[in-house]
């Protein structure tokens, strides 16, 4: 007994954990085993689950992208210019085309030409179309206004003063008389619509006697000169004459 409990014994203690292990691993080998049959021999025994998932399609792979919208068409419209009758041509044709077209005959020729013949002649076709009221009418006539003076008239002297109305006579300088002085003044006047006397100017005469006679002048009326009808300024010459009897 005492030497059964001594460590350093010759061989006595004997282990049977090498049966075990074998036994052991066949167990869990036949356990395996069976659960691998058990799906194959009876497919019913697995969960309905797991069967829905085995056998579920894989789902549809994505539509393809919709294609791209067409480019849009663009139309290009050729534009040909109209060519100028007066414009020289870029190119000279090397064959020119002479051949003559006809003008289409006017609208109602034979309309016209059948109520001629029935009316006589082209006499009778101006009657009837008179008659029908289809004859053109006559292009009335205009008449173009005269163009308005832009400045005075220049009216001669001579028919100015058959248009005085009112004469001062001008005064004869003494200082003139005493000195044997006399002759004739010229003035340049311009008349008023009104008749009366805008501007003076002398244009020759005696010195003495040009003072009196602008004095003289400037008091004369005329009548309104007429141009087409409107009054209007008139541009003329005066003369006042200095005699020793007058």
């Amino acid at each position: 007994m005492f030497e059964d409990s001594l460590v350093e014994s010759s061989g006595k203690l004997k282990s049977k954990s090498g049966r075990w292990m074998w036994v052991t691993l066949g167990f869990n080998l036949a356990i395996v085993g069976t659960m691998i049959l058990i799906p194959l021999l009876y497919p019913e025994a697995l969960p309905k689950t797991a069967m829905t998932a085995m056998l579920t399609a894989p789902p549809p792979p994505p539509p393809p992208p919709p294609p791209p919208p067409p480019a849009a068409v663009v139309k290009v419209t050729k534009v040909v210019q109209a060519l100028d009758a007066m414009t020289a041509p870029t190119k000279v044709p090397k064959k020119i085309d002479m051949t003559h077209e006809d003008p289409p005959p006017p609208a109602n020729v034979a309309g016209v030409a059948g109520a001629g013949m029935g009316m006589g002649g082209a006499g009778g076709v101006a009657g009837g179309l008179g008659g029908l009221g289809l004859a053109p009418a006559p292009t009335p006539v205009v008449k173009a206004a005269p163009p308005k003076p832009t400045g005075p008239a220049k009216i001669s002297s001579g028919v100015m003063a058959g248009q005085i109305i009112t004469k001062t006579q001008p005064v004869y300088p003494p200082i003139a008389k005493a000195a044997h002085v006399s002759g004739s003044v010229v003035l340049h006047a311009i008349i008023s619509k009104t008749g009366t006397i805008q501007s003076l100017q002398v244009v020759s005469g005696p010195e003495m006697l040009r003072a009196n006679a602008i004095a003289a002048v400037q008091q004369w009326r005329y009548k309104p000169y007429l141009l087409n009808g409107e009054p209007t300024e008139v541009d003329t010459t005066v003369t006042v004459n200095f005699t020793f009897g007058g």
